[in-house]
């Protein structure tokens, strides 16, 4: 039988677990820094082990009551027992050890971290579906959290209206259909006037499912696509899907449209916030020559092209490229620009593209950061470079490399609330040569 231990949390993980030191470190999920528990250890490492809590002797005064009812089990949170300041303050220490431990540099100043609405933000999402025997229903909802297993949910506290409400009518729906076990996951993708669910089906659903489908996309306003195969096999229900998905920046006068499976920031009133501190802190000129990497449909190009005498987006995926020049045009801008792009590759840093003469750089990297064009930055050397990242760690070890082999200063940095309730960290660091 396993020993029931006593321990004080003195730390959270990246993932979210309470730290217990003395004798082998525990990772205790679901304990917070400064309480005192009773835990079980549960799966043994080779330098900690993972441990359940049996019982919370004394409770931190951060800990508040979760909203969700599965949480614990899901998987799509780990934080909603902690308050959200807190939870900031959290990110925030997250982001400056990197930067101290990897990066081994401090900002000069650090910025007010970006607080957006905690619940019903997230407007894009990969929800699993799977039938269940034991249960006798298809359940609907993101995986759980130390297993392989869809978490049977009724609604997401987390998910944007009107689909976070509706992942109970989801499951009834799936569970009447004849292709009920061939439907493995939906992709939500919520627009500022649509929202679309894409359905995965490994098999063609027969007429009667069909029906079943327009029905329910009639009944709660939402448009449905299916996929049978890669993403270029995405195809609407009904000819009213046809219409793109779109959102706004008012404060920049710009409209962007997607396609339901487009990559977008998941939180739209945080995305507004962040695109505005984006071009403050650039502190554009009217004739700034800006060079956007990693740009996507144009989040950030488009609105600085309002500010900017011309901006050069640039993109590794020429879908997302075209979609880009396509909400240029939408906008009226002719001063936006757009290249495709294998921005991780070694020698990218030739690309014609890049050779031109720019005054400041944004770059908006994936989790893996921005290795290869470090390189190029330096050699346009800009009077300004924002670094915007999804992984502390990676934007830490391009700061460094910046820092301390190509000479630039870290003015400032900061947190992005992106993600509230969940251990994911958006920050930003902004760069400007000089010691």
């Amino acid at each position: 039988m396993t020993e029931v231990e006593v321990g004080t949390v003195d730390g959270l993980t990246h993932e979210g677990e309470g730290v217990v030191h003395g004798g082998k470190t525990a990772f205790v999920a679901g304990a917070l820094p400064g309480e005192r528990v009773r835990f079980e250890r549960l799966r043994r490492r080779k330098h900690h082990d993972e441990a359940r809590l049996v019982e919370l002797l004394e409770p931190s005064a951060e800990r508040v009551e979760p909203c969700c009812a599965h949480f614990g089990v899901c998987g799509g949170c780990a934080l909603q027992h902690l308050r959200a300041a807190r939870q900031l303050e959290a990110k925030q220490a997250e982001l400056a050890d990197a930067l101290e431990r990897i990066a081994r540099v401090a900002p000069r100043g650090w910025l007010e971290p970006l607080r957006g609405p905690p619940w019903g933000y997230r407007r894009r999402a990969r929800l699993g579906a799977r039938y269940v025997r034991k249960k006798g229903r298809v359940v609907v909802g993101f995986r759980e959290r130390a297993a392989p297993y869809v978490t049977a949910t009724d609604r997401c506290e987390v998910l944007a209206p009107p689909v976070g409400a509706l992942i109970g009518a989801l499951g009834a729906l799936l569970d009447g259909l004849a292709i009920r076990e061939r439907v493995p996951q939906i992709e939500v993708a919520v627009g500022d006037e649509a929202t679309a669910l894409v359905l995965r089906v490994l098999e063609a659903p027969p007429p009667q499912d069909l029906e079943r489908l327009r029905d329910f996309e009639r009944a709660h306003g939402l448009r449905l696509y299916l996929q049978p195969g890669g993403l270029q096999s995405v195809a609407p229900l009904s000819p009213a899907a046809l219409t793109p998905l779109s959102y706004t920046l008012p404060e920049f006068d710009v409209r962007i449209e997607f396609a339901p499976t487009d990559f977008i920031q998941i939180n739209g009133p945080i995305n507004r916030m962040l695109v505005a501190r984006a071009v403050s802190l650039l502190e554009l000129t009217p004739d700034a020559r800006v060079l956007d990497l990693y740009c996507g449909l144009g989040n950030f190009t488009l609105p600085i092209a309002r500010r900017a005498a011309r901006v050069l987006g640039i993109e590794g995926d020429h879908a997302l490229t075209e979609r880009a020049r396509h909400n240029a045009r939408l906008n009226g801008l002719d001063n936006a620009a757009f290249d495709t792009a294998d921005l991780q590759s070694a020698g990218i840093d030739a690309r014609p593209s890049l050779s031109g003469d720019f005054s400041h750089v944004l770059l908006d990297p994936p989790r893996a950061g921005a290795r290869e064009v470090l390189r190029t930055i330096a050699r346009i050397r800009p009077l300004r470079v924002l670094y915007i990242s999804c992984h502390p760690g990676s934007l830490a070890r391009d700061v460094g490399t910046l820092v301390h082999e190509h000479g630039f200063s870290l003015l400032s940095a900061g947190v992005v609330d992106m993600f509230p309730h969940t251990t994911h960290v958006e920050s930003l660091a902004l760069l400007a040569p000089g010691g």
